[in-house]
């Protein structure tokens, strides 16, 4: 995802975001909410195909402020 932020899948950010234990929400609209308990940073990511850059650049921020707290 670092090396290519492009084309990039709403389900394959579900199953990365499952596997750190992060908290996906969606109530039935077109965007999934991604956070994490202790951290502020919280991602609204469109699930419109593919996933701009700068949304996968805010999910790896997420995961890597993550993996600080859970090494």
């Amino acid at each position: 995802m670092r090396n290519n932020p492009r084309d990039w899948r709403i389900e394959t950010l579900i199953a990365v975001g499952v596997k750190y234990g992060i908290e996906i929400r969606n109530h039935g609209g077109s965007h999934h909410i991604f956070s994490f308990p202790g951290i502020e940073l919280a991602i609204s990511i469109p699930a419109h195909r593919p996933i701009k850059p700068v949304y996968i650049r805010q999910f790896i921020a997420l995961i890597d402020q993550v993996r600080r707290i859970n090494p």
